[in-house]
């Protein structure tokens, strides 16, 4: 591709893996297999906890939540992907670039402040187990989750317009498998500033603030955990907080290591190999971590899967 001097621009090209051919052809039965578990493993949460009912509390609310998360969040940039890992034609409309910047900022966001809301929940259900039904009310799990939908969408659809209205010349390649909003900034002529300070305050509100806020939570939890008389009710306590803990190190600490680390003018291959642990991994093994272990989920899918044979 040649420069142009001209500041219009009416696509991108997506260079990606590009430049390993051995590691598209890896990449995309690896990630069309995760992607497919990811779409099946949280579209049978969602059922799940619409369809039985003993799972309408606060927990399985929140955990319907995320999988649905998960489903958009993945699918903002998968598909093509997937599409351009087999394809010489790696372009994106600037519409669609822009489109794509967006859904991703703002599912990705509101995901952050989610898993801070499952950590309070689950505090409050361990810790103050009597007064739970009147703390996390179903009002106030309405309102939590709608306040993270809407304030990430407004956050992220400002960064969007931001950063896509500046000037952009030169080589319309983004070093990036996704238009990543980071990547796509490198691209532009002009002040980049405001976009870079709008970035680091979200950085800062949506990473270290709700994961220390979860790691408040889960001490209390344990030291709760640590005063329960019974051995089973501990193991149980310590495994299900190891499990969520997990979840929460992998996503944050990847997410924080791409948009918290220096700024490097030249792409690595290891940032887009981050970047698709974060994105693809964690939504894949999410149904397993936070849900398929669970009894009561195991229990309420098989009851949801005997009354569709039966229907049938």
């Amino acid at each position: 591709m040649e420069p142009v001097n001209s500041t219009e621009v009416s696509e991108f090209f997506l260079k990606g893996f590009s430049g390993y051919p051995a590691l598209e052809h890896l990449l995309f039965p690896l990630c069309s297999a995760m992607y497919l578990v990811t779409l099946l493993g949280n579209t049978g949460i969602v059922a799940v906890s619409v369809l039985d009912a003993r799972l309408h509390t606060p927990m399985y609310f929140f955990l319907g939540n995320l999988s649905i998360l998960d489903i958009c969040y993945t699918s903002t940039f998968v598909p093509l992907m997937l599409v351009h890992l087999l394809s010489a034609q790696k372009t994106i409309s600037f519409l669609g670039c822009a489109l794509q910047m967006c859904l991703s900022l703002s599912t990705g966001s509101t995901e952050c402040l989610l898993l801070a809301i499952m950590a309070y929940d689950r505090y409050l259900a361990i810790c103050r187990p009597l007064r739970y039904p009147v703390l996390m009310s179903h009002r106030l799990c309405w309102l939590l989750m709608g306040a993270a939908w809407v304030l990430c969408l407004c956050k992220s659809v400002t960064e969007t317009v931001i950063a896509m209205r500046l000037p952009f010349c030169g080589y319309r390649v983004v070093s990036h498998f996704t238009c990543e909003i980071l990547a796509v900034l490198k691209l532009a002529c002009g002040d980049t500033s405001i976009s870079e300070v709008f970035l680091l305050v979200g950085a800062i509100l949506l990473l270290p603030v709700p994961l220390a806020f979860i790691c408040l939570s889960y001490t209390l939890i344990l030291a709760t955990t640590l005063r329960v008389p019974s051995a089973a009710g501990r193991r149980k306590a310590f495994s299900t907080c190891s499990a969520h803990l997990a979840v929460v190190m992998l996503f944050y600490g990847t997410v924080i290591f791409m948009y918290m680390k220096p700024k490097s003018k030249e792409a690595r291959i290891s940032d887009e190999v981050f970047t698709v642990l974060y994105a693809v991994v964690t939504p894949m093994l999410n149904p397993v971590i936070y849900s398929l272990r669970n009894k009561e989920v195991k229990e309420a899918a098989r009851k949801v899967w005997g009354r569709i044979r039966t229907s049938r």
